[in-house]
């Protein structure tokens, strides 16, 4: 019934056909901006992966880092960027620990110990996980959720949607506000591709309530791919089908989301950001009729924001700052 309602609405199943096949993504060469800080990176005293059931019985991977000094202020979830894993944010895990946070940092489903790289069950599974990771493993309050890049965007998800109550602030690092934010840059400066033809007709059959009824491999098919190395690519996650790309970011409707949230959130971004728009940040904010704090950051590119000691202090502050007015 519902493929003849497609059919009817103008869309010819050799189009649909053609869009699945041919309308993937490119392939874009290696980021070397985003790719090579990690190559050096310390990874001494990173934690080890430790696990809790989510509802539907799979094992959703995370890290633990135990506040410095006993007792924490408080707790932080990370939520990393796009192909990463938990390991990505060690550094500013390890700083934030210092600091006196209890802090999680998980392999959001689809990345790194969680599940099958690049995929997940249905749009809203990461909501879902999220939701069930609080409940096992109930973090200290005041608990703030911060992401960054994708991992950003996902979490102003979260903070503008009727789950915002899981935490007392939200903390959006460089974030993914979406391709028609005014932050966005094309491809975002050249870390992705999306296969735009593919993605509509899969997004065309959600919408008409088909796409859990596709076989795996065409729910599957590649919509994103990623600029890594042909060593980062065996590591990490190099593409996202369909229902990851769509739930790994903020809502088509950024500015909604933002009105819609009503717990402190604070912006941090580098003021040489590789990927989007550092200066446009402020703007969106005011857009959407909040006052956020927006912190530019002077001297730090896309990645920086997570790596450098100079970051992970105004990360601290402004963390400090939200949870004291939470």
């Amino acid at each position: 019934m519902k493929l003849a309602l497609a059919l009817s609405a103008g869309i010819p199943l050799t189009l649909l056909g053609a869009a699945l096949t041919f309308g993937g993504p490119a392939t874009p060469p290696p980021m070397d901006s985003i790719g090579a800080p990690f190559r050096s990176l310390d990874m001494s005293g990173l934690p080890p992966v430790q696990t809790v059931p989510a509802r539907d019985g799979a094992a959703l991977a995370y890290r633990a880092y135990a506040p410095a000094g006993g007792a924490p202020r408080g707790s932080v979830v990370l939520v990393h960027g796009s192909s990463a894993s938990s390991e990505s944010l060690h550094p500013l895990a390890r700083a934030l620990a210092a600091a006196g946070w209890a802090v999680l940092a998980p392999d959001w489903r689809g990345h790194g110990a969680t599940g099958q790289r690049g995929r997940i069950g249905h749009v809203g599974q990461l909501d879902e996980d999220l939701e069930d990771l609080m409940a096992a493993l109930r973090p200290a309050a005041p608990a703030t959720l911060a992401g960054f890049s994708s991992g950003g965007g996902f979490v102003l998800r979260i903070a503008g949607s009727a789950r915002q109550g899981l935490f007392q602030s939200y903390l959006l690092l460089s974030p993914f506000l979406g391709q028609d934010a005014s932050t966005h840059r094309p491809d975002s400066g050249g870390w992705v591709r999306v296969g735009v033809p593919r993605l509509v007709a899969l997004m065309l059959l959600d919408r008409l309530g088909l796409w859990r009824a596709l076989p795996q491999a065409l729910q599957d098919l590649p919509v994103t791919r990623f600029a890594l190395d042909p060593a980062a690519r065996e590591r990490l996650t190099a593409a996202y089908g369909y229902a990851l790309a769509t739930n790994f970011r903020a809502p088509a409707d950024h500015q909604a989301t933002m009105r819609a949230a009503q717990r402190p959130v604070a912006v941090l971004v580098g003021a040489n950001d590789e990927a989007f728009r550092p200066e446009r940040y402020a703007d969106e904010v005011a857009q959407a009729g909040q006052r956020w704090p927006v912190r530019v950051l002077p001297g730090l590119g896309h990645i920086a924001i997570t790596l450098e000691a100079g970051a992970h202090a105004a990360i601290v502050e402004t963390l400090a700052t939200l949870q004291a007015g939470s």
